[in-house]
């Protein structure tokens, strides 16, 4: 059974968020963990890749990290684009690189409900099995006829 959350609860993450590390981001721009980070950055946020897979290359003007423990500065939200068996070594990481981190956002179809519990015990939000996306333009009055994926431009315009 998946967790509900209030609209003030996200809306409220949402907002206060200015640093967004996306967990298994990808260079392809059909997909999902591609055009949300993508959407996440032109609404300025910070966003800072992560895939190993990636790691150097280049991606909306930052630099892949292999690792969430890589990244400098902190963040203030981890998005998580990986299977439900892999998140509980990342929130372990991410609430051992972030002394200051708020969110763990697990997308749609993530849920770890253990994992969740350890990050609320140190005081993170967790949210599981949504999309930071999706509930950016439902909350604050986004959403399109055309669907979800603004990442990708018609070339029949």
């Amino acid at each position: 059974m998946s967790e509900t959350y209030t609209d003030s609860h996200l809306r409220d993450i949402l907002t206060r968020t200015r640093r967004v590390a996306v967990v298994g981001v990808s260079m392809n721009p059909v997909r999902p963990s591609y055009y949300v980070a993508r959407y996440l950055g032109l609404k300025k946020y910070e966003v800072v890749p992560v895939n190993p897979g990636h790691a150097g290359r280049v991606l909306f003007g930052q630099t892949v990290a292999a690792s969430l423990s890589e990244i400098e500065g902190g963040v203030d939200m981890v998005d998580i684009f990986r299977r439900s068996e892999h998140v509980p070594p990342l929130v372990e990481e991410a609430l051992d690189a972030f002394p200051e981190l708020q969110t763990i956002w697990m997308q749609i179809g993530v849920e770890h409900p253990e994992a969740a519990e350890k990050a609320r015990a140190r005081g993170v939000d967790v949210v599981m099995n949504h999309c930071p996306k999706i509930e950016y333009q439902r909350l604050f009055g986004e959403l399109r006829m055309g669907g979800f994926n603004t990442g990708v431009i018609s070339s029949r315009l």
